[in-house]
């Protein structure tokens, strides 16, 4: 199988990624809760992946970061925890239902929301954006690349709008986190929501949460903490605030073992090789009959995606064709309502091609061969 929707879950881990969690497996204990060697093990693992995800997104204190099952999960407590009736955000049309959705909840409890349109390339004005600021805005939230175009939204560009109008700035990395660098003081993020099973090559179920000082946020979920048994409310210091019940020990030994891979392959070399992959995929498949390809393509820096459809075929169909021919794509929908809508294919859907630094350019190339041949066979 070639397997090119990494943007949905990076298949192909690193060797080391599998073996940590196999150890965790049977050397691991509940963290927190209690002196026993395996509870202690799970402590260590915790703490040192805390401290090198903080490194990597250049946090200062790892304790204001709380793991969480995915972004999704990241992004509702960020956006349900900090947001409350008279509120108004800010967000843009290039995001995932994960953001969405718990907006559209949140509006439903009386929060007030502007959009940020696309352009048909994927692309949304920074004026604009500014423009829809209020006396009451709260927050910008936004993701960092659309999961559907691999558009980038330029975040340092955002965090001085936010900066400027002292507002809250969430932002969602999903798609960037491990491909491209994301420095939270640089860029000025207040809040910084991430998963881990796509380019940051840990196993599902696994994401975090960062929260900057002086903020403080609601928590989705409360529960045992391992301390402070007897308090009635969830404990107010981070991590614990955020963080209740039973942390995935074993899914996030996993994780750190995939930021350091990255930070041992170097994650210039991993984008190097990724762009690559997509620049050769795009420069080859554009040519072809029938291909309509979406996003922003006139800039280099862009996530490792090329959204296509051919003709009026049904993306599903395309897509099922694909894996006849042993190719994992994703068709449909993508999770993007906003952005189907502004690129016109809400009924067609689209093909996302979405690459890894485990591809290789043999495997472009045969995709390619085998896009030519269905293209042949539908024109025939």
């Amino acid at each position: 199988m070639i397997y090119f929707d990494n943007a949905a879950t990076t298949l192909q881990k690193p060797k080391e990624v599998i073996d940590a969690v196999i150890e965790a497996m049977t050397s691991v204990g509940n963290a927190g809760r209690g002196n026993t060697n395996a509870s202690m093990a799970a402590n260590h693992i915790i703490f040192d992946a805390r401290e090198n995800l903080a490194h990597f997104f250049n946090i200062e204190d790892s304790s204001n970061i709380a793991f969480t099952l995915n972004s999704t999960e990241a992004l509702n407590t960020a956006i349900k925890g900090s947001l409350k009736k008279g509120d108004h955000i800010i967000t843009t049309e290039l995001e995932h239902n994960s953001v969405l959705r718990p907006i559209y909840e949140m509006v439903e409890r009386g929060v007030e929301l502007s959009i940020t349109k696309s352009d048909l390339l994927g692309n949304i004005s920074y004026d604009e954006m500014e423009s829809l600021i209020k006396e009451n805005t709260k927050a910008i939230i936004c993701t960092h690349a659309s999961n559907l175009t691999g558009n980038l939204i330029d975040i340092a560009r955002v965090g001085e709008i936010c900066k400027r109008h002292n507002l809250l700035f969430i932002v969602d990395v999903s798609q960037t986190a491990g491909v491209f660098p994301i420095d939270v003081k640089k860029i000025g993020i207040d809040i910084l929501c991430f998963t881990g099973h796509k380019s940051l090559f840990g196993p599902q179920g696994t994401g975090g949460i960062y929260v900057r000082d002086g903020i403080t946020i609601t928590p989705l979920k409360s529960g045992g903490t391992g301390i402070l048994t007897y308090d009635q409310i969830q404990p107010e210091k981070m991590p614990t605030h955020l963080e209740a019940g039973t942390l995935n020990g074993h899914g996030i030994a996993g994780l750190n073992a995939g930021i350091k891979f990255i930070n041992r392959v170097g994650l210039d070399e991993i984008r190097k090789k990724e762009e690559e992959l997509m620049w050769r995929f795009y420069t080859k498949v554009k040519e072809l009959p029938q291909v309509k390809i979406y996003g922003d393509f006139s800039t280099r820096e862009r996530c490792p995606i090329v959204t296509l459809n051919i003709g009026d075929f049904d993306s599903d169909d395309v897509a099922e064709e694909l894996l006849s021919h042993g190719v994992s794509t994703r068709a449909g929908g993508h999770c993007a309502p906003l952005m189907h809508k502004a690129l016109g294919t809400t009924e067609q859907g689209a093909v996302r091609f979405s690459f890894s630094y485990f591809n290789t350019i043999q495997e472009v190339d045969e995709v390619v061969e085998i896009l030519k041949k269905l293209i042949l066979a539908s024109l025939s």
